[in-house]
């Protein structure tokens, strides 16, 4: 019997032979879950990430599509994976508003994740329908106090950011648009474009063609900087409204307790990731623009869109089931 434990022992501590927890990682596959359904932003913006993550680290980084309840779906899935580096998640505004949209979402973003970084940012674009004759900002405003709850906003649906946004506009301006969900983005657009509905906080990238062709007017971009792709645009601050800021972003995260070395290599890897020539060409190209921050950064910052949202869900009334 103390022959075979020796022999055991003997094997274990052989080079090339040592026991899982001491080979490096990345020694296997990786998980990287999108809580959205395939050709989503979401998951172009994951499947961007995962092949260069896959070309660094040497082993396949896969992508997970978990489409559902606002993204809750792939975010409990994540939150309650092994925390061992091996199953990671794309972290996105949805989940950083769900926690006070739903009752019971089944995470909670700031204590069940370790950010590891944030990766990309991107704007929404105030548009209106050309009917509507308004040219500005100031001529929004103007008319919507003119007319109380007579204008309608498009949305992607209820608690989307599309609709948070136009609620956070019209608790900052103290003005009453009426909001009209529909099941999509998409959707939501084309009606404004056929003039079913006078405006929208539309993503920007989505925006763009339409306001070409003058189908729709774009009246300012909502991040804290003007957007490279509409440098005539205005923000929403210089338009007149300030502290209104409404960004779109992604980061990636890990279930909380990974280790903190495996968290270093990731944060290091999607860095260098952010900085690659070619993933910023097909980022740029969606519309995004790709940045790399701290986990300390990326906390912060999660937990400022989590303070932000909350505050306008409540002052809204909104939840959902």
């Amino acid at each position: 019997m103390a022959r075979a434990v020796a022999a055991v022992a003997a094997l274990l501590l052989a080079p090339g032979t040592a026991g899982v927890a001491a080979q490096p990682y990345p020694f296997k596959p990786v998980r990287l879950i999108a809580g959205s359904s395939p050709g989503s932003g979401v998951d172009i913006v994951a499947r961007i990430i995962a092949q260069k993550l896959t070309e660094q680290l040497g082993q396949q980084v896969v992508v997970d599509n978990r489409a559902g309840a606002g993204g809750n779906m792939g975010a409990e899935l994540a939150a309650r994976a092994v925390p061992d580096g091996y199953t990671l998640v794309i972290g996105t505004p949805s989940q950083a508003i769900n926690g006070a949209l739903y009752r019971l979402p089944g995470y909670d973003l700031a204590r069940d994740f370790a950010p590891v970084s944030q990766v990309t940012t991107g704007q929404y674009v105030i548009v209106v329908h050309p009917a509507l004759a308004v040219k500005s900002v100031a001529d929004l405003v103007a008319a919507a106090k003119a007319r109380p709850g007579q204008l309608n906003y498009a949305s992607g649906g209820t608690g989307n950011v599309t609709h948070l946004a136009g609620e956070l506009f019209k608790s900052l301006t103290r003005t009453n648009l009426t909001h009209v969900p529909y099941k999509g983005t998409g959707p939501a657009l084309t009606d404004v474009i056929g003039g079913q509905v006078q405006v929208m906080f539309a993503n920007l990238t989505s925006a763009v063609p339409a306001m070409k062709t003058g189908r729709l007017l774009g009246l300012a971009v909502t991040g804290e900087k003007r957007a490279a792709t509409l440098p005539q645009l205005p923000t929403v601050i210089e338009a007149g409204v300030p502290g209104y800021v409404v960004i779109s972003w992604f980061g990636v995260l890990a279930p909380a307790r990974t280790p903190g070395p495996i968290l270093t290599r990731l944060h290091a890897e999607l860095e260098r990731a952010m900085h690659a020539a070619d993933v910023r060409v097909r980022l740029e190209a969606d519309g995004a623009e790709p940045i790399a921050t701290s986990p300390e950064q990326f906390s912060a910052f999660i937990k400022a869109e989590i303070a932000k949202w909350a505050r306008v869900v409540r002052e809204a009334g909104i939840q959902v089931e």
